[in-house]
């Protein structure tokens, strides 16, 4: 905005057009121009209006009264006028005149003439804003053609911006998955963001948890702001505009020449240009609203009468609904308006529904399934919308009750997967679910009696039923057992002829080979092994079972073990753009497996930032079973940091969550490690020996490596040489790191390990290198090489730099060693010395603004200062 007023005060142009579509704050910003300028300037204001669009001098009626109908219609007699009546405004001052126009889009031809004349002319600076399309009327673009004008094009808020503005509002931490949900409901539309945003907190729906600001449900399409906005807007347009708004909105998708036909195709036109609608690319043309949230606001807004009116305006085309989209939007309009839908049609549309995670959609339309042979089917989607919903029991207790007769139907395979992931998601164990489904399975004649006994299943490697392959792949892959996995999934790919459900079974099974693989430290094969399994994804979409997650976070694992942070995180990025209304459901266990991976990377601030508001995403839905290992990672970066409180409350987490294979061995680790950090005391540090020399960790090099590397970072210098013995046995380029570390470690060769650590930070294992520096140092010391050791710390430095650890890079290092602060206290000071207040200080490390005075108090005590203002005095100088 100074831009501007500089713009206008300097006379630099003669003109600012300001261009933006509906909502994005082109009049706002207007307005605050004309307050700032008010007070310099003499203000004249004009409103484009689409009534008057087409009475040429229209607007400027209360500048022309006086004029007679002959000269009302004449430019010269009018520009006379209104110059006549902004003279009597100056009064005979000299004082600069502003004329700004609102919604310049709208002006006739006419008018925009007289502006543009007085434009050249000098008369009058003016401001003016408007719609790129249909845009500003000729003379105006004229202007900006010939350079006597600038535009200013403001485009809808970007991801940034709405983190910034949430910031601001909320007092708290924001997770990344509350800013992308309102990004993408509000579309980064300022008038849509406010009116979101007061009534998210009117319903309390957005709820702090642990200092987390959380989305407990669905954004509100029907709260008072976003309501009066949309009956706003619809009172500015035609009765046409109006209809054909509601008519989109409530078929949404539409073809467009549906719409055409009831309402014209210049209404049409016209909305687009208004970019109140938008067209899609595919053929025939289809119409949505500009924004799904607006889109159901306005189908709030429309009566029950009305809507059935407007639907049977849409029948009498006898056009079909585009594709399954427009399919479900007909099944759910008919039932707003109480009509009855077929059974075949509520399941359809329910099936739709629940894969675009319209979860109360989807229950509400397989409730009213009552034909006896479709019903299981309803249950199956009806236990799939409870299950994105967290409601993981009740999601069992429907697939108890419809698995067995969906036995022969084309989702039977899915629903079983997604019955094991309901019943794990409570506690079940794989074996005791695998051993109850033969129980019943056999009871109900569907497999040999003797696969129910005690012997198990008879056969192996693919042979069996579909439901005993399911069962066997679950018991391996919770067994670790790669080879038995393997053989089953060749066998499942050899058989012919092939079975119904091969595809799905091939996509399971590879997905929890490639975790046992990456256990054993066969991570290249467990990355081929994932990538298999992804490949067999795109026949298996919008079925029952989350075959997407579920093959990505194994994936992913497996770039992770291998040392490939890029790759994992292009994954993750990936899945996330692609599954926004997933989000609610998923995004806790993406945010944990970036937690995750940042922690290996060594980022641990960074991590911490990440794992806080993943394990409050985990704890109103943890689809993955991953809330205990969320919390160990928790509990162990902030007990690194030094956040006992954090780390305190996040133990109780950990041990109060159900326990959840496949991570459970890693989050005791882990959870076991934070101990140490806390106490020091040696039992911490025990306790993961004690792990380690278990037959399930100590038969798995990869599990067992990864367990050494948290001794190590906790000071253990005895674990070095199982490191160099170990990682010979591991695959990737973290194993590859681990090793030549280890290698170079004990020897007293300041040069070999200088060497080592200058090759791990080009390799990309910084948090290594940075070992590697310290250790180098303090060889270099030792030897009285001073010069070199000092370049070895300032390498090391460069390397807390990028790995994120502030409190390694400041005044800290060169502090007295008898005054010891808690990283925790370095943080806080080093912010407060940068001029942070206590609430933004709280806001960057996600602790409450009381832990922020509790520590700045016990540092002001330990360096015997009274105040912010002698902080840095009393601090050691670097």
């Amino acid at each position: 905005m100074d831009r501007i007023c500089n713009i206008i005060r300097n006379r630099t142009s003669q003109a600012v057009f300001l261009m933006a579509g509906p909502g994005i704050g082109k009049s706002a910003l207007s307005e605050a121009i004309t307050e700032r300028l008010a007070t310099e300037m003499i203000v004249v204001q004009i409103h484009g209006s689409s009534s008057l669009a087409g009475v040429p001098f229209g607007v400027l009626a209360p500048y022309t009264a006086e004029l007679t109908a002959e000269d009302s219609v004449s430019p010269v007699a009018v520009l006379r006028s209104v110059w006549t009546y902004f003279e009597k405004l100056k009064a005979g001052k000299d004082t600069p005149l502003l004329l700004v126009v609102d919604d310049a889009h709208h002006l006739d031809d006419s008018t925009a003439s007289i502006v543009a004349d007085m434009i050249s002319a000098g008369w009058a600076s003016v401001v003016a804003s408007g719609r790129p399309r249909p845009g500003l009327p000729q003379p105006l673009a004229q202007l900006w053609y010939d350079g006597l004008a600038e535009r200013v094009d403001l485009r809808p808020l970007n991801r940034e911006q709405i983190e910034e503005v949430l910031t601001h509002v909320f007092d708290g931490t924001i997770p990344a998955g509350t800013v992308d949900a309102i990004w993408s409901a509000s579309g980064g539309n300022p008038r849509i963001l406010d009116a979101l945003l007061h009534d998210t907190a009117e319903r309390e729906v957005l709820a702090k948890r642990n200092g987390i600001w959380m989305l407990l449900g669905p954004l509100p399409a029907d709260g008072p702001r976003l309501t009066a906005v949309v009956t706003k807007d619809l009172l500015r347009r035609s009765p046409e505009e109006q209809e054909a708004l509601k008519l989109i909105a409530l078929a949404e998708p539409v073809a467009r020449k549906v719409i055409e036909d009831i309402s014209g195709a210049e209404v049409v036109r016209a909305l687009l240009d208004q970019q109140m609608i938008v067209e899609g690319t595919g053929h025939p043309a289809e119409l949505r609203m500009w924004n799904t949230l607006f889109g159901q606001a306005v189908r709030k807004n429309v009566s029950v009468s009305r809507s059935l009116q407007l639907l049977e305006k849409i029948r009498g085309q006898h056009a079909e609904p585009a594709g399954a989209e427009g399919r479900l939007r007909a099944v759910e309009w008919a039932l707003e308006c109480g009509q009855k839908v077929a059974d075949a049609d509520l399941l359809e549309a329910a099936g739709t529904a629940v894969t675009k995670f319209r979860n109360v959609s989807a229950v509400m339309m397989a409730a009213k399934v009552h034909r006896s042979d479709l019903v299981p089917h309803a249950q199956a989607v009806r236990a799939r919308a409870l299950f994105n919903k967290a409601d993981y029991s009740a999601a069992a207790d429907v697939l108890d009750e419809c698995w067995l007769p969906l036995s022969d139907s084309a989702e039977a395979a899915q629903v079983l997967m997604l019955r094991a992931q309901s019943h794990q998601a409570l506690g079940k164990s794989a074996e005791t679910f695998a051993a109850e489904s033969r129980e019943l399975l056999s009871q109900a004649g569907l497999i040999p009696p003797m696969a129910g006994s005690a012997g198990g299943l008879p056969g192996g490697n693919g042979t069996g039923t579909w439901q005993e392959n399911v069962l066997h792949l679950l018991e391996l892959g919770a067994a670790g057992n790669h080879e038995a996995l393997q053989a089953e999934i060749q066998g499942i790919k050899n058989r012919t002829p092939a079975g119904p459900f091969d595809d799905a079974l091939r996509a399971f099974g590879l997905a929890l080979l490639a975790h046992t693989l990456s256990a054993a430290g066969r991570n290249v094969e467990g990355l081929d092994a994932a990538l298999l399994a992804a490949s067999e994804l795109p026949a298996l979409q919008d079925g029952l079972f989350c075959f997407n997650e579920f093959v990505l976070g194994r994936l992913v694992i497996n770039y992770l073990a291998m040392g490939e942070w890029e790759s994992a995180e292009r994954e993750l990025a990936s899945y996330a753009a692609s599954q926004v209304q997933g989000a609610a459901t998923f995004s806790g266990s993406v945010q944990v497996l970036r937690g995750y991976s940042l922690l290996r990377q060594g980022r641990i601030e960074r991590a911490y930032q990440m794992l806080l508001p993943a394990v409050e995403a985990l704890r109103l839905n943890d689809p993955q079973q991953l809330f205990r290992f969320g919390s160990a990672l928790g509990f162990y970066v902030a007990a690194r940091l030094g956040d006992v409180a954090q780390a305190i409350r996040l133990e109780q987490d950990y041990k109060d969550a159900i326990i959840a294979r496949p991570h459970e061995h890693l989050a005791a680790a882990y959870a076991a490690a934070a101990s140490e950090y806390l106490a020091r005391d040696g039992k911490g540090l025990a306790s993961i020996h004690t792990l380690a020399t278990t037959h399930d960790v100590s038969a798995r090099p990869g599990t067992l490596l990864e367990f050494l590397a948290i001794c190590w970072d906790l000071g253990d210098n005895s674990v070095i040489p199982l490191v160099h013995s170990l990682a010979k046995d591991v695959e990737g380029r973290w194993a590859e790191a681990m090793l030549m570390l280890s290698r170079n470690w004990e020897p007293t060769d300041a040069d070999a390990l200088m060497d080592t650590a200058t090759a791990l930070e080009n390799s990309g294992f910084v948090n290594l290198a940075r070992e590697a520096y310290a250790r180098a140092s303090t060889l270099l010391e030792q030897s009285g090489e001073r010069r070199r050791a000092r370049q070895a710390v300032a390498l090391r430095e460069k390397c807390d730099h990028e790995l994120g650890e502030r409190f390694r890079e400041g005044h800290f290092i060169a502090a007295a060693p008898a005054v010891h602060l808690t990283r925790r206290e370095q943080d806080i000071v080093e912010l407060a010395l940068q001029g942070l207040t206590d609430r933004e200080i709280a806001q960057r490390l996600m602790v409450s603004v009381r832990t922020v005075e509790g520590h700045l108090y016990r540092t002001y005590v330990k360096l015997g200062v009274r105040s912010r203002d002698e902080l840095a005095s009393a601090l050691p100088k670097s």
